[in-house]
């Protein structure tokens, strides 16, 4: 009897055991894995520039045309909210950012989930201010158009638009947001069943990549929008 063959790996072991648990079948290693996944949010944030970008070309344009209807508008909004959400997203840019580091040293399971909540409820704020306490305003001032729109200062169509321009582009914001705080508590659950280490972190980087994008958004759309004209 030709004598038994032990795998080099262990009696019990084969090869395709060794492949870490978080690497797909089409890739062969984890650096590979990750590459492949920024390049694709890369790519997709490629598209998403491309969309916002037409977006600020268009309005541009308009402003351009209607410049003092554009400028009233502007200076109907309070400029205040619109700071402290700048400050708020960029704070949440920082905590973002802490929390993939802390998933790349292998800090504590606690740490990277208290930092995505942070962050998230970041994010919350956010929302609330703009929602609960600016749009709230702005409904009360009759500033809403094809709801509750009756300014009747000069160049009131001319507002109208860009109270248009204003709503679609700050709710289209919003959208992202609320889309990029769902992600994150989807990976602050995975983060407590312990699925990222110091050796599998790429959603997280890849997740704020995204939540990166939003908040530059933003910050185009803040001096767009609330500093026409000066204030």
């Amino acid at each position: 009897m030709p004598p038994v063959r032990r795998s080099a790996l262990g009696p019990e072991m084969t090869a395709t055991e060794t492949r870490p648990r978080a690497l797909e079948e089409q890739f062969e290693s984890l650096d590979a894995q990750h590459d492949a996944r920024k390049l694709g949010m890369w790519i997709f944030l490629a598209t998403e520039v491309m969309f916002f970008g037409g977006l600020f070309m268009t309005y541009t344009i308009y402003r351009e045309l209607y410049l003092p209807g554009f400028e009233q508008g502007s200076h109907l909004l309070e400029v205040r909210w619109g700071a402290l959400n700048t400050g708020v997203l960029i704070l949440s840019s920082l905590t973002m950012a802490l929390a993939v580091r802390s998933a790349q040293v292998a800090a504590r399971r606690f740490i990277t989930i208290g930092l995505l909540g942070i962050t998230m409820l970041l994010g919350t704020a956010f929302l609330a201010i703009k929602f609960l306490l600016e749009w709230r305003h702005d409904y009360a001032q009759h500033l809403v158009p094809g709801i509750n729109f009756a300014y009747a200062g000069p160049y009131a169509a001319h507002v109208q638009l860009f109270f248009c321009f204003y709503f679609f582009m700050t709710a289209l914001h919003a959208l992202h947001l609320i889309i990029g705080i769902g992600i994150l508590a989807v990976l602050a659950f995975l983060t407590w069943r312990g699925r990222f280490s110091d050796q599998y972190y790429s959603p997280l980087e890849v997740a704020a990549l995204y939540w990166h994008f939003v908040d530059i958004v933003w910050i185009f759309l803040f001096p767009l929008l609330y500093l026409i004209g000066g204030r």
